[in-house]
This record gives C-alpha cells, structure tokens and sequence, in this order.
C-alpha cells in the first residue's frame, strides 16, 4: 500500500499503535491506582513519580496512562456512532434523492447551522455528566459531515452499470444499498472516521476541562488539564503532559487521515 511510503502517516501510525498499547496494558504498567493519594514531600517528578504527582498527590504518569484509556475509547466509540448514522442517512439520501434527499439535506444543514461545541455544551448541561454520555452526545452531534460525503459518494455511484444490472435481476434496495454501493463507497468513509476521532478527542477533552465531561476521580486528558490550571507556573508539568497527550494523538490520527486521503485520491 502507498500509505506505507508515507513517512509521515507512518509516524502517526506508530504513535497511535503505541498509545492504544498503553492504554490497553495500563493496569499492568500503571506504577500505582490512579486514583490513590500518596503522601510525597514534592509534586515535581522523580525516581518514584516519572512525570510527578498532582495538588492531591496521584501520581500523573499512572492518570495519564488511565487517561488515554478514557481518551480513545471516547474518540472511537463517539466517531463509530456517528460515522453509522452518517452513513445510512447518506446513503438513502444519495440512494432515493428527490424528496428523500432534500429532507435528509434540509435537516443536516439545520444540524450544521448550529455551532458543534455550543450543541455539545447546551446538550451536557441538561444531561448528568458521564463517559457514556459524552460519547452519545458527540456522536449524534457529529455525523453530519459523513452524511454530506457519502450522499456524494452514492450520487455518483447510483448511475454505473453494475448498480442498474442489480436493479434490473431484481435485487431489493436495501441490498443494492448496503451490498453493492456501500462496499465501493467505504474508502472516504475510512479516511473521515479517522479525521472524526481525532474532532472528537478534542471535543472530550474541552468537556472534560470545562468540567461537563468526564467526571473525577476517573482520569482524562481533559480533566487533568483542569486540575493542572491553579499550577501553571508552580507545577507546569502537570499541564504539560496531558496537553502534549492530546496534541501528540490529534497530530498522529490527522497524518494517518491525511495518508489515507492521499491513498484514496491516488490509487
């Protein structure tokens, strides 16, 4: 494949790979719980804290470890619900145009009117804060702009021979749909869910700090960037590292993206 001759999308790769190993293996590699207080003289790191600990003495390499657990999964469970519901409201919408497209259309340009972070937080609000509800929300806040492509996708699609041959043996729409076109549109679809984890990781950690998404004791990148605020000059480690976490795994899944993307526009 040429996404192996991209240096850069290999990068991310690794570092993706490396971080979900990590995250997997945390409680094996975790030093200590990350939720237990530990008694120590000083928060910055040393030989029993690698990256220190924080204003209640945790220790920040076993959060941030647990953190990456919370992180991703939010980032992948999130972007799975929204690339499916994208995805079939694409696909009959591209499918069935006429009316069918111009009220799925007409209902995804309402959803985009709307700026995604303020949707977010307005939905969160009158929510309990929770992981789970973190994901549903930034699922069903996000999937408007998979819908847009793979509608484009089956627009095109519809109207080759092997799709009117299909209609014309009399196989059903639903089939036509989700056995012959969907497998031909799937390659963009990768390359959005991709770029849709990493939006979405940003959009959990926002939450996180503003204190509407994970909830303490439970470590995320975001919420340790919120307990990271009163020691920014004291203690600028403790923000630093969460930070360039959610840097470094943004980065890493938009070079993987943009590998796919150039792989998908030059086969």
């Amino acid at each position: 494949m040429k996404i192996f001759n991209n240096k850069i999308a290999l990068f991310g790769m690794a570092v993706l790979i490396l971080f979900t190993v990590f995250a997997i293996l945390a409680p094996f590699i975790a030093p200590y719980n990350p939720s237990e207080i530990i008694e120590s003289d000083t928060l910055a790191p040393s030989i029993r804290h690698l990256f220190g600990t924080d204003d209640l003495g945790r220790d920040i390499f076993s959060r941030a470890l647990y953190g990456a657990r919370i992180s991703l999964t939010v980032g992948f469970i999130s972007v799975i619900i929204a690339v499916i519901l994208g995805t079939i409201l694409g696909a009959f919408s591209g499918y069935y145009g006429g009316l069918v497209d111009s009220i799925i259309m007409r209902f995804v340009d309402i959803m985009l009117a709307f700026p995604s972070i303020f949707l977010v937080l307005t939905i969160q609000v009158m929510l309990t804060p929770s992981i789970y509800n973190v994901m549903i929300v930034i699922g069903l806040t996000s999937w408007m702009g998979v819908a847009r492509l793979v509608r484009g996708e089956f627009l095109k699609i519809r109207e080759l021979s092997y799709v009117e041959a299909a209609r014309a043996i009399g196989c059903s729409d639903l089939r036509i749909i989700f056995r012959h076109i969907l497998p031909n549109a799937l390659n963009p679809i990768i390359v959005a869910t991709t770029l849709g984890m990493a939006g979405a990781i940003l959009t959990e950690s926002a939450l996180s700090f503003l204190g509407l998404g994970v909830q303490p004791p439970t470590p995320s990148w975001g919420n340790m960037l919120m307990d990271a605020q009163a020691y920014l000059f004291d203690a600028p480690w403790m923000s630093i590292i969460p930070g360039f976490l959610i840097f470094i795994t943004v980065l890493s899944l938009y070079f993987v993206g943009e590998g796919l993307r150039e792989r998908v526009e030059n086969p």
